[in-house]
């Protein structure tokens, strides 16, 4: 190896390493010499729960592994497979846990039947946006106890991007009372699903590519989904005419996560090459939802009701996410730590926050 070589890959992964700043520890980066493996290639087989290229979250996902093998000079290749090419949506957690993948890339949400308090990490309803979700994770502790709890699946999780704010779901019918909800079925996961089973809806768990069906057919009655861009693409402003503003998912995460024992076996540079692309990733795909769903609002069809829920049903909802949270602190320690160090970071934020944030959009307009 020529000594430029040397010289510019070790500068690379110690740049990466620097990049994670306090969140180094947490990003298992080794402070032994860094590893430089130019001369063997190792290849990952990497699949997601989205349809091939799918728009923000799966191209987001391609662009990565590109990334990788860029900053590795090509030494690591990432193979992505889309949903049902190798795994189908919601077995990726399983397959990469028993080491048939290597990664995934899902919504954390999805595994809540796992463990109730992979719930939080993915997100809180009526709690933390995109920025201070991040914060949590990687500064506030969560991150911590989101790897020691995947730990025990032999997984382990890097953040793989978020949504930003989504909106609250595509209705059939207008949704004027609390009364209103009673009987629904409606495709929602995670949290938000639990707070609207205790409103009278049926929550119902679909993977993407069948809830435009569903939704034409009235197998479910709404859905939710992210917001107007890849709402529109899924076509449901087809299927339904009153979308709703959000309140579930005001941040939401997604994951990147590996096999633990594979993760472990890589090169300290391989480990930051993920790493680094893996919060390139992030950040790219919170700027491009707000980019596209601002688009996709302003071209929203005449005929489409943007509508608010009723304050009776959000006031409810306050009340229901409550007692949700109560019943699986009681039923989860797992859960009520996790919550415990949610809660904390929230109410050191929240006084910042009222006084930059918030503030500043109040006097903005």
């Amino acid at each position: 190896m020529k000594r430029r070589d040397f010289l510019s890959t070790s500068a690379l992964g110690l740049g990466a390493i620097a990049l994670q700043g306090c969140y180094r520890e947490e990003s298992r980066v080794s402070d032994k010499s860094i590893n430089v493996v130019r001369g063997k290639k190792v290849s990952l087989k990497l699949a997601t729960s989205w349809p091939a290229h799918f728009p923000i979250m799966g191209t987001g996902v391609d662009e990565f592994a590109q990334r990788c093998g860029e900053l590795s000079g090509g030494s690591l290749e990432i193979k992505v497979y889309p949903k049902n090419i190798l795994v189908p949506a919601l077995q990726v957690f399983d397959t990469t846990s028993s080491a048939q993948i290597d990664a995934f890339h899902s919504g954390v949400y999805y595994w809540k039947g796992k463990n109730p308090a992979f719930s939080i990490f993915g997100g809180m309803p009526l709690g933390l946006t995109s920025e201070e979700m991040i914060t949590w994770l990687k500064f506030g502790g969560g991150m911590t106890l989101w790897r020691e709890l995947y730990g025990k699946f032999n997984l382990y999780p890097l953040i793989g991007g978020s949504t930003g704010p989504q909106m609250g779901g595509w209705f059939k019918k207008e949704i004027k009372s609390l009364s209103d909800l009673k009987g629904l079925k409606m495709r929602i996961p995670g949290l938000g699903g639990e707070v609207m089973k205790k409103l009278g809806v049926n929550p119902v768990l679909l993977p993407a590519g069948e809830i435009f069906t569903a939704l034409e057919r009235g197998t479910i009655d709404a859905t939710e989904w992210v917001g107007p861009a890849l709402d529109r693409m899924m076509g449901f402003d087809k299927a339904a005419k009153y979308y709703y503003t959000g309140w579930h998912e005001p941040g939401s995460i997604l994951e990147l996560t590996f096999n633990k024992n594979r993760w472990e076996k890589l090169s300290s540079e391989h480990q930051a090459i993920i790493t680094t692309a893996s919060e390139e990733m992030t950040g790219n795909m919170i700027q491009k939802f707000r980019y596209e769903n601002a688009k996709a609002l302003a071209d929203m069809p005449k005929d489409i009701q943007i509508k608010t829920f009723p304050k009776e049903m959000m006031d409810a909802a306050k009340i229901a996410l409550a007692e949700v949270l109560k019943v699986e602190s009681q039923k989860s320690d797992d859960f009520k730590r996790v919550l415990a160090s949610y809660k904390a970071f929230s109410q050191l934020n929240k006084p910042w926050d009222d006084i930059s944030t918030r503030n500043f959009l109040n006097i903005r307009g």
